[in-house]
């Protein structure tokens, strides 16, 4: 039989695993996941509903198996303790004669931060916290950093082949393994960005074609400071469908033709180096409610990003192609600066045959 604190460890690591699942999904509120335990059995488990709400508390208590009294909860995130758009997730524990809680990591909302510990205490709730700090802290980076700054949580991407080079002799550089992680990005970021050269260039379509997760392709995000964009591009064609946004910053007479087709143009200043003001990007893009961004950048976009220090994470692919391009698409300049910008790195585990992921991170 277990210990009680290695079941503890147990059933939060399965809270967390829960809201590590929809990260990226759950809209302005945090992605959070539940386990309810009665009798050392699961009798339910929840996560936060897409775009938010329900709240995972409300989900694992109201699809529990049998009655929760007397159970104990165990949840990711400290419990709300507010009205929002929803009701505190406090009140429904009371309501519902839960005997004990456990979660993992105190909320940075100021609105419940340290005060759900306190309200189920003084109901004669048994509350434990900071179970598996280091884990739930590790997935709420984003989350505190989306609480905290005025930019989105950015994701980086470049890939290239064996010999450093982003170009290739065939359409695609990675495997087909490694295209569709590529794709699972897209679908946990709210936005993809890319410049009008790589627009131009490669008429990409930036959606995600995962079997059954297409509804969750990305807001289409282009960098054109002088609207060079061409207007048979399948992004301008289908901007009436999906939500395409253009920065520039100076007009021509493509304006008004790219506004009737459905884009979006927002002007931006440019920096003190006659390029658009990456600052101002990224502050305009969360106030558009834009929390997660992913960067498919192509050299000269990714270089501008790590000079700025901006991205969040990078994820690095590497394949095992050999390229004969020319040495000017070489991008040894790009990984000493990932490695500058990051102290740590692991390799994502996702059996890519002779594919390499490195995923960068502070």
């Amino acid at each position: 039989m277990l210990l009680k604190t290695n079941r503890d460890k147990k059933y939060i690591n399965l809270a967390i695993n829960l809201a590590k699942d929809r990260i990226g999904l759950t809209g302005t509120n945090p992605s959070v996941g539940c386990v309810i335990v009665k009798n050392n059995r699961i009798i339910s488990i929840g996560q936060t509903g897409f775009g938010g709400t329900p709240h995972a508390e409300v989900n694992a208590i109201n699809n529990a198996s049998e009655k929760v009294k007397d159970s104990t909860l165990y949840v990711s995130l400290e419990p709300c303790s507010h009205y929002g758009k929803t009701k505190p997730c406090t009140n429904k524990i009371i309501k519902s004669k839960i005997k004990k809680v456990v979660y993992s990591v105190d909320d940075i909302d100021t609105r419940s931060s340290g005060k759900s510990y306190s309200i189920l205490k003084k109901k004669k709730i048994k509350c434990v916290k900071n179970k598996l700090n280091k884990r739930g802290s590790e997935l709420y980076k984003s989350y505190f950093h989306l609480k905290t700054r005025d930019f989105p949580y950015v994701t980086g991407k470049i890939a290239c082949t064996k010999n450093y080079l982003f170009k290739n002799n065939s359409k695609y550089i990675s495997n087909n393994h490694s295209i569709n992680f590529s794709h699972f990005l897209r679908y946990i970021n709210h936005a993809i960005l890319i410049s009008y050269k790589t627009a131009n260039t490669d008429n990409p379509k930036l959606n995600c074609r995962l079997n059954g997760l297409e509804k969750y392709s990305p807001i289409r995000i282009i960098i054109d400071k002088n609207l060079k964009i061409k207007e048979n591009l399948y992004l301008v064609k289908s901007s009436k469908k999906v939500k395409t946004y253009v920065f520039y910053n100076k007009k021509n007479y493509k304006y008004n033709r790219l506004k009737a087709k459905g884009i979006k143009l927002i002007y931006c200043p440019i920096d003190e180096n006659n390029n658009l003001d990456l600052i101002f990007i990224m502050k305009k893009i969360k106030s558009l409610k834009i929390n997660y961004l992913l960067v498919e950048g192509g050299k000269f976009l990714t270089k501008e990003f790590l000079n700025h220090r901006l991205f969040n994470c990078f994820y690095l692919f590497k394949s095992n192609k050999i390229s004969s391009f020319k040495k000017k698409y070489k991008i040894l300049n790009i990984i000493k600066l990932i490695k500058k910008n990051f102290s740590k790195s692991n390799k994502v585990n996702t059996y890519l045959e002779n594919d390499i992921i490195l995923r960068h991170y502070n």
